[in-house]
């Protein structure tokens, strides 16, 4: 409500600052808009499946709790007073990972939050810089989101800029697309250019591999000699 109150208020010190000038206002349907790209569909549908699994391991865990809770209350009749105290450590020690668990999973900075900025967050951003390119380029003075906190009790459909954001979102990802392509096709022009053989450069190549072989050849003749004369020098020393 404080939101609305705060947006409402500059609007209209706004326009008194304006003067006589006409305000330029749009609106946009953000979940009209998101509904509409395919890559916010995958990724929430990414978030959600992960949000499952953490909500089924906590799941678990609290039913393990309880189980242990259960099987305290069925033995304590049956139990010394220092056993039944470990007993409700254990349950405690359980209880505050579960805590943790549940902050990791969930909590402020937990993983939904890291996972939300690493897939949704991009997309949203898509939608941010195509509402401020249309209204840079358009010169609207304020775009409200119509699906948001804001109480719109009238709209007129000729300021509705959902559509041509989405138009400016697809077209981005095109000249994305087609740079990404041209990326590409210049890296593997590159390898191409890299793995066409020069002749000169592969005669030289031969040239050094011929005279190394022939260097590796005499050595391994002249330590054969050595090994020879070695043994005879051996031989004649005992004999």
């Amino acid at each position: 409500m404080k939101q609305k109150v705060l947006l409402f208020a500059f609007i209209i010190v706004s326009s008194l600052l304006f003067g006589q000038k006409a305000q330029r206002i749009g609106y946009i349907d953000m979940e009209y808009i998101l509904e509409n790209i395919p890559e916010y569909k995958d990724a929430q549908s990414q978030v959600n499946a992960k949000v499952a699994t953490w909500q089924q391991t906590i799941d678990k865990e609290k039913a393990a709790i309880e189980e242990m809770r259960l099987e305290l209350a069925n033995e304590k009749a049956l139990l010394t007073a220092d056993m039944i105290q470990e007993k409700e450590e254990d349950i405690q020690i359980r209880e505050l990972e579960l805590k943790m668990l549940q902050e990791q999973y969930f909590g402020a900075e937990g993983d939904l939050f890291v996972l939300r900025r690493q897939l949704v967050n991009p997309i949203q951003d898509l939608v941010y810089n195509a509402v401020q390119d249309i209204a840079t380029k358009r010169k609207y003075d304020f775009v409200l989101d119509n699906s948001s906190d804001l109480i719109m009790l009238f709209t007129n459909d000729q300021y509705d800029i959902s559509e041509m954001v989405l138009n400016n979102i697809t077209r981005a990802k095109k000249v994305n697309a087609a740079s990404a392509r041209t990326d590409v096709a210049d890296t593997e022009a590159g390898e191409e250019s890299k793995n066409e053989v020069d002749p000169a450069l592969t005669e030289r190549q031969d040239a050094r591999a011929a005279k190394k072989a022939e260097m590796q050849k005499n050595l391994e003749l002249k330590r054969a000699a050595q090994l020879k004369k070695r043994e005879e020098l051996k031989k004649a020393l005992v004999e």
